[in-house]
């Protein structure tokens, strides 16, 4: 018999943290997300109104590689990155190029998630992980094809990880994870005792 696997769901994973002087590019990091948290009153307001649990400079800040020099420098360590999952996706760019559209800063609170969603509007999206005390949640990716299982059993407990209708990714700080912008995903609760902290991103074609 032949078995083929089509339609792959790529997650591209790799980490920022062997390379030189990362303990003190991600204490940086750190340190500016926590300055844009006590700063930025509108996203608080923002964080509020739409039962946020913690912070996030989602809604209210698009400059963050102009606002501090160690997210510029985060923006270029991700471009080499996206342009490598571009690759691995076999991505034909024709005469254009992934672009990063968008960075904003998660602080998530103990007992806060984030729910599933999906980022429109994008080709790449992804996230870099900052400070994750231990209990911190996992990110979580569903199968796109769920919906479509009507009848469809259940997958075993030991089932390999692509088949599992939902698969947790553990990352560690400098953890950085890329997917597809139509993957839908989610930070489960933070079982922490203290905040995770995480930087997320969008690609676009230009």
């Amino acid at each position: 018999m032949a078995l083929h696997t089509l339609f792959p769901t790529p997650i591209y994973e790799a980490s920022l943290a062997a390379e030189r002087n990362f303990d003190a590019f991600v204490a940086e990091l750190e340190g500016a997300c926590r300055m844009l948290a006590a700063e930025d009153r509108a996203g608080r307001a923002w964080c509020k109104a739409h039962n946020y649990g913690g912070y996030t400079s989602y809604a209210s800040l698009g400059d963050l590689p102009q606002r501090a020099s160690v997210f510029d420098q985060l923006r270029r360590k991700l471009d080499r990155h996206a342009a490598a999952f571009a690759e691995a996706l076999q991505y034909d760019l024709g005469g254009g190029r992934l672009k990063l559209d968008s960075l904003w800063v998660n602080i998530l609170k103990p007992g806060a998630a984030h729910t599933g969603h999906i980022h429109p509007h994008s080709v790449l999206s992804g996230t870099v992980y900052v400070l994750l005390p231990q209990g911190a949640s996992a990110l979580k990716f569903e199968d796109p094809r769920l919906a479509m299982m009507m009848a469809a059993p259940p997958r075993r407990a030991d089932a390999d990880e692509d088949r599992r209708a939902f698969v947790y990714m553990q990352p560690k700080p400098g953890t950085v994870f890329l997917w597809e912008s139509w993957l839908r995903h989610e930070v489960p609760v933070n079982t922490a005792k203290s905040e995770r902290i995480s930087i997320s991103f969008n690609y676009g074609w230009r």
